[in-house]
């Protein structure tokens, strides 16, 4: 049997323990234990003397009455031979003992200094009684009883009751009995014997004591160990996560903590005497061995050790725990019960469920993602080879979606996509399964559909559903699809070329004119000569004139006077139509055709800025790979020299991937182009590598900060940290001496936020989209432009209160709602609401609306509108309108219209 730490600190603590000393006993008593850990045993021996003055004095006075009784001829008089004047003293000073003794406590009298007083009380009342038995002794009325004797022997024997217990008080009862003797004994021989009872007094107080001490000692230790054990259960219950629970030999509960309690909603002690077993059922839910499934009461009844065995209780709770526990045996080997640890696994199993949800669906459409598809794919091949029958894939792709990203922002585009995989559902039924891969890409498999008939028709009803207009937000969207349509036969497909193959049938059906379907055919080619196509056609894009600079305005951010123009090559492609930059570009740096087509973007840009003011510049990206050909800088000499551009207007804009093969030659390069008078950006600051340390070296005169920091920075977002990387990007650049400038700017938001951290210029589609040469010549002969595009990031709020009742968890309570708009509210409820409630809210005066919540903290709760709510409906009514309520501008330009 398995010893437990708390035991095998007890058994250390007792060999550790070692016996006090003589010396150490003697003193005990009056030693200053008030810091230390003795304190608890000295203040308990105390305790014990506390009648020792109540029973010498109750002595001293039945003695003083017996001498008054057997002496009527005594009077009183102030004269030292007068027994009652001691007598009296004695009487008096019992007295006050006593009361030091009642109330000690009361004052906080250190247990030392009690002692200490006693051992002087025992002193002074010895000689006074010696003083008593002396005057007896010369009274010649009672001479004839040996009245010093009594005395004497009344004095020795209560000293030695009283003192017997402590070492301090049986020395002064030792101390006082030899005075006595030597006065009051009639022989030496007395004197001797009643010395040497003293003595052996004081060697029996000293080894009861010692004992004392040694088991006082040992139960403090015992003590201290308990209240630490103590102290750790209460802090890992408390924590909450475990708790305790014992059995006894018949399987009931004989301890239970409070949180187990609390989880059946009833106090400790209704739970004790109940059977452990009647309480929980054990969860099968993940019991994939014979081993797991096991169950508690099995376990309980063998008397087997058991870990981490799951259960639920025994109701309709969703919730789990985790059980452990070890049967308990006495040394003798019987079998006393169970004692074990439970831990709560409901927010775990919540977590899992939720990251297995994650895992497998796609968070904003709630469709399988790309994982998912993928495994529903592979078991759709497995069946068709079973069952000898085919399985389809189709692969859709948005059209015109990038547009509505960015004209209309992210929140407009998340909406649509929502509403298209609600069209797709409703279009595959039952016919097959469909998916999102990510961005605008979905995926359809449709297991043993092979009939082409139905495919097509399929793929005509998918196209047409999807191209239906939307209504989001206000917004009128029309967007169109794509879909790619491949066949796997049975037991020769597989997942790889059937997503191959489909991906091509969409490039075709693309290639087709969009808003069309593609069945793969054979004669499609593969993947590698499709990229060998668009390779070929790059190549002879300059010459065909499908290349083309654009150019995206460069503000000032606090005049709006137009600085200059960055240059974007664009490539429109007589078939394929525009291809992005992010696709070619590669493509051309890994063909070696980047060097060629960034000289042809260079002359290009310099050409069109000659027709430019003199004052406004032209930004040209140089690629790493142009950056570090040795002829770069003799290149763009060339063309300054050729176009009469003056050298510092070119703006050379650079990505910190020119540092990856950092070297004496890029420090050489940097500084022939900083001698040719041109100016140094480096692009895309923040999201490489490290920047601070190229800054530490490079001549750069402007720091472009990544669009990544600043779309959304004037956002109220408790996680948005976006606003302090710009100021200290900015901090960091006026520290430098280098200008900044913003990229991605589209609302007025980010505008005014990025004025009001200092950035230099602005780039963003606020204040322009990268436009043909004819209309940037137009703008670069503007004085200035203006900012275009959403005034703000938030719906308009409705500022003023309103009182409301809510149905929470089948109570109703009242609210108040703030910040109103037409998708949600802020709420004020003092009842506690959960993330993800339901919650219908009646509005006084308006009207019930239906939303969930969204987020909640102590007293607040966000909720978000089932639907569009009309703010005009919180306007008061004409006949009713009051001069002294302030009504919100959009309901009165509402009612204007």
């Amino acid at each position: 049997m398995r010893r437990s730490r708390f035991a095998t600190e007890i058994e250390a603590s007792e060999a550790a323990s070692e016996r006090p000393s003589i010396r150490d006993t003697l003193w005990f008593d009056v030693r200053n234990t008030e810091s230390g850990e003795e304190m608890p045993l000295a203040d308990w021996r105390v305790a014990g003397l506390d009648h020792i003055a109540l029973l010498m004095g109750f002595t001293h006075l039945l003695i003083t009455i017996g001498y008054v009784l057997l002496s009527p001829a005594l009077q009183f008089c102030l004269c030292y031979d007068n027994p009652l004047i001691p007598a009296f003293l004695v009487i008096a000073i019992d007295g006050l003992a006593a009361a030091a003794l009642i109330t000690r406590e009361r004052f906080n009298i250190a247990s030392h200094t009690m002692v200490r007083c006693l051992f002087v009380y025992m002193l002074l009342v010895g000689a006074l009684w010696t003083w008593f038995g002396q005057t007896v002794a010369d009274d010649a009325f009672v001479t004839h009883i040996s009245a010093a004797q009594i005395v004497m022997c009344a004095g020795i024997g209560i000293g030695a009751i009283v003192s017997i217990s402590s070492p301090p008080l049986a020395l002064a009862n030792t101390i006082v009995s030899a005075m006595m003797a030597i006065v009051l004994a009639d022989s030496p021989l007395v004197a001797i014997s009643v010395e040497t009872m003293s003595l052996v007094l004081v060697a029996y107080s000293i080894a009861g004591t010692r004992t004392i001490i040694d088991t006082g000692r040992a139960r403090l230790k015992l003590d201290a160990l308990a209240r630490k054990a103590l102290r750790f259960i209460d802090e890992f219950e408390n924590s909450g996560r475990g708790w305790f629970w014992e059995t006894n030999a018949q399987g009931t509960l004989s301890y239970v903590s409070r949180q187990l309690a609390e989880d059946f909603e009833c106090e400790p002690a209704d739970l004790l005497g109940r059977q452990f077993t009647d309480l929980l059922s054990v969860d099968t839910e993940t019991s994939d061995s014979m081993e797991e499934r096991k169950t508690l009461g099995f376990h309980l009844s063998a008397r087997f050790p058991f870990s981490d065995v799951v259960v639920r209780p025994a109701s309709e709770q969703d919730v789990h725990w985790s059980l452990s526990g070890n049967p308990i045996f006495d040394e003798r080997g019987r079998f006393l019960g169970f004692r074990g640890i439970g831990t709560d696994l409901t927010e775990q199993r919540k977590s899992e469920r939720e990251i297995t949800r994650l895992a497998r669906s796609d968070s904003l459409t709630g469709l399988p993602n790309r994982a998912m598809m993928r495994k529903t794919l592979d078991e759709a091949l497995r069946n068709a080879t079973h069952r000898q029958k085919g399985c389809a894939l189709f692969m859709i792709d948005l059209d015109r979606f990038k547009n509505v990203n960015d004209t209309l922002g992210h929140p407009v585009g998340d909406a649509l996509l929502r509403e298209v995989a609600e069209r797709l559902k409703s279009v595959m039924g039952n016919h097959g399964q469909i998916g999102r891969l990510g961005g605008d890409e979905f995926q359809a498999v449709l297991p043993g559909a092979v009939d082409i008939g139905l495919l097509e028709s399929l793929a005509r009803t998918l196209i047409e559903q999807v191209s239906r207009p939307y209504m989001i937000e206000g917004n009128k969207v029309t967007i169109g699809a794509s879909v790619g349509i491949a066949i796997g036969d049975p037991g020769r497909a597989s997942a790889d070329a059937l997503v191959r193959n489909a991906d091509l049938a969409l490039y075709a059906a693309k290639g087709a004119g969009r808003g069309k379907h593609c069945i793969y055919q054979p004669s499609m080619h593969s993947e590698a000569a499709e990229r060998q196509l668009l390779e070929n056609d790059l190549r002879q894009a300059i010459e065909r004139g499908e290349l083309s600079v654009h150019y995206q305005p460069i503000v000032h951010a606090a005049s709006e006077d137009v600085s200059g123009f960055e240059s974007l090559v664009r490539w429109q492609h007589p078939v394929r139509g525009a291809i992005s930059p992010a696709r070619f570009i590669p493509l051309a740096e890994e063909a070696g055709l980047i060097a060629r087509i960034g000289e042809w973007v260079l002359r290009t840009s310099l050409e069109e800025a000659a027709n430019w003011p003199d004052h406004v510049r032209v930004a040209v990206n140089l690629s790493p790979l142009q950056f570090n050909d040795p002829a770069i800088v003799e290149l763009v000499r060339t063309h300054l020299k050729e176009t009469g551009v003056r050298p510092g207007r070119l703006e050379l804009e650079i990505t910190e991937g020119v540092f990856l093969a950092d070297g004496d030659s890029t420090d050489d390069t940097f500084a022939k182009l900083k001698s040719l008078g041109v100016r140094l950006a480096l692009d895309d600051f923040g999201t490489g590598y490290s920047s601070l340390g190229y800054l530490k070296k490079a001549p750069f005169d402007k720091i472009k900060i990544d669009q990544s920091f600043v779309r959304g920075a004037a956002s109220t977002s408790a996680t948005n940290r976006n606003a302090a990387i710009i100021r200290a990007i900015v901090t960091l650049a006026e520290t430098l001496g280098m200008d900044t400038c913003a990229e991605g700017v589209e609302t007025h938001d980010d505008l005014q936020l990025i004025r009001e951290l200092g950035v230099s210029m602005v780039q963003g589609y606020i204040f322009g989209k990268p436009s043909e040469a004819e209309t940037a010549r137009s703008l670069a002969n503007s004085v200035t432009l203006e900012a275009a595009g959403f005034a703000c990031i938030r719906e308009p709020r409705h500022r003023l209160m309103r009182r409301a009742l809510a149905v929470i968890d089948g109570e109703t309570v009242e609210v108040r709602l703030r910040n109103i708009s037409s998708m949600g509210a802020l709420a004020e409820c003092p009842q506690p609401v959960a993330p993800g409630t339901k919650v219908t809210i009646d509005i006084v005066g308006v009207g019930p609306v239906v939303g969930t919540v969204r987020w909640a903290q102590a007293g607040q709760f966000g909720i978000q509108f089932d639907g569009q709510f009309d703010l005009a409906r919180l306007a008061p009514k004409k006949e009713k309108r009051s001069a002294d309520i302030m009504r919100p501008w959009y309901v009165e330009r509402r009612e204007a219209s």
